[in-house]
């Protein structure tokens, strides 16, 4: 990326990120990830298994079935292309993508940078490994100050543009990293932004903070509790958290098992 076209973005160190990396587990044969002496179930592999998979399944039936696998496999490549174009942006480390894809990816990236990113007064941590022990982990796009709140800011690129209706399961993302991060960190995130760019480069935001975070927040403990029930017959490494068990902020945050009372 030109250098001219860069601003750099103030690190802060408020934060002093655990290192986490995913692993294939020896006892299952799955992908998990490891971090401060767990291994545990992604965000991303939770919301897979428990998601309802009727819309998916009737597209396939539409597209067919090797067209639908083509169109999944360019978006993915497009979309991991332009978060690396992200991240060498927001830590200044240089990244180049020369492929068709890549080249497309690009102008995706810099509409993100010119409008989402713009916000951002300084950032705590890119591409952070977050976990709430005994449970899940997941990787985040970007912890940042955006709009002087703090904020778990998750970037996402689609073939369309989305409605709100359509995207449940990136908010259940942003309040799953939104919990971990406020119970190992001692943090209270704020909102959560997910900032969305079509190949055509249209650009849509989508912000959740106050009693809609909370909400999502529950949202994700019920599909982690469905997660567990459906994994009843293998060997759990970890213990289910119950929706009603959660802490939403309101009672301290070391103390996971404190009610809410609203």
């Amino acid at each position: 990326m030109a250098t001219e076209e860069r601003q750099t973005m103030k690190k802060s160190n408020k934060y002093n990120y655990l290192e986490g990396k995913q692993i294939t587990d020896p006892d299952t044969g799955k992908r998990v990830y490891e971090i401060s002496s767990y291994r545990l179930p992604s965000v991303t592999t939770i919301l897979g298994a428990t998601k309802n998979t009727e819309f998916l399944t009737k597209w396939k039936a539409k597209v067919g079935e090797e067209n639908a696998e083509r169109i999944k496999n360019v978006s993915s490549a497009r979309g991991t292309s332009m978060h690396k174009f992200l991240e060498s942006f927001i830590t200044d480390v240089g990244y180049d993508d020369l492929t068709e894809l890549g080249q497309a990816a690009l102008p995706m990236a810099k509409k993100i940078m010119e409008i989402g990113l713009a916000p951002v007064e300084e950032y705590y941590g890119s591409e952070v490994t977050l976990h709430y022990p005994g449970l899940y982990a997941g990787q985040t796009d970007l912890i940042c100050n955006h709009n002087g709140m703090e904020t778990v800011v998750d970037f996402k690129q689609a073939n369309r543009p989305k409605k709100k209706e359509w995207i449940e399961d990136y908010y259940l993302q942003i309040a799953a990293y939104a919990m971990a991060h406020d119970y190992v960190y001692g943090s209270k995130i704020q909102q959560g932004v997910i900032m969305v760019c079509t190949p055509d480069l249209y650009y849509q935001e989508f912000k959740v903070e106050g009693p809609e975070l909370r909400r999502w927040k529950h949202e994700f403990l019920k599909r982690l509790d469905m997660f567990h029930e459906l994994q009843h017959d293998e060997k759990e490494k970890t213990t289910p958290m119950k929706a009603e068990d959660f802490n939403d902020g309101s009672n301290e945050v070391g103390n996971p098992r404190s009610t809410d009372q609203e």
